[in-house]
């Protein structure tokens, strides 16, 4: 195999990857800055990953189906909780959320306070290892991704706060395993805040600007030998700060429900 074979077979699963990610992110990202809980995701995701620690603490495999259910049922309660907080106090919804983060991080910290591999362990939750991605593990993330893609546009208005926050679980809980806690905010958050001043195409332009950051991101990560995930958060956001500034404030209107 030359060199450009074993480069496209490690990049291909990567981008592939980041266009799951990419297609039911951008559109709840939108969602998640016209609500104003920016932070929601964080919490979430960290939720999520301390499940995630919590199960492999047990001794359950890595990648096996009890971290699965044990992570997406940290996350659902993380996001049910966030979901009461909102209805009995939301106007301080931004601190629960961050109240919340906290504890959870710190949690995981406590977590694998005695396991030797635990510094490990935190890096791969927060920087994710995308290059290492295979094509047969998308095939789950794929499917999952596939039923709140169906919700979301389908139901859309009508699954209410409680549904928003359910879908926002089961998408965040896969992400952060293939992705990463930075790529995860980052792809939620760059394309909504770069795109708010479009008056037409919004989610179409936020699309492309995310699957363009993952693309060149994979490729410059490749060409220079530095990691993946804080090489791709670098280039999209350098891309959304690009095409924010191409769009004249005239166009600025307030942002619609997605």
């Amino acid at each position: 195999m030359s060199a450009e074979q074993f480069q496209f077979a490690i990049l291909w699963p990567a981008l592939a990857a980041g266009l799951l990610v990419t297609a039911t992110h951008v559109p709840l990202g939108i969602q998640v800055l016209n609500r104003g809980i920016v932070f929601i995701d964080l919490a979430v995701a960290q939720i999520a990953g301390l499940g995630v620690i919590l199960a492999d603490r047990l001794g359950f495999e890595p990648r096996g189906a009890a971290v699965q259910v044990a992570a997406l049922a940290a996350a659902l309660a993380g996001s049910l909780l966030l979901n009461w907080s909102e209805r009995r106090w939301p106007e301080v919804q931004e601190a629960v959320i961050g109240v919340i983060f906290v504890l959870a991080a710190t949690g995981a910290t406590l977590a694998l306070a005695s396991n030797p591999h635990g510094a490990e362990h935190l890096k791969d939750l927060l920087v994710g290892q995308i290059l290492w991605v295979d094509a047969i593990s998308l095939w789950f993330p794929a499917l999952g991704y596939a039923v709140v893609l169906g919700l979301w546009f389908g139901a859309g208005s009508r699954l209410g706060r409680a549904g928003f926050y359910v879908l926002f679980a089961c998408a965040v809980t896969v992400s952060v395993q293939l992705v990463g806690l930075y790529l995860v905010f980052a792809t939620l958050i760059v394309p909504a805040l770069a795109t708010r001043r479009l008056a037409r195409r919004r989610l179409a332009a936020a699309y492309a600007l995310s699957a363009v950051g993952y693309a060149t991101g994979l490729a410059l990560s490749l060409a220079t030998d530095l990691p993946p995930g804080p090489m791709i958060v670098w280039t999209l956001t350098a891309l959304g700060v690009a095409l924010f500034a191409l769009v004249p404030p005239r166009a600025e209107r307030a942002p619609p429900a997605v």
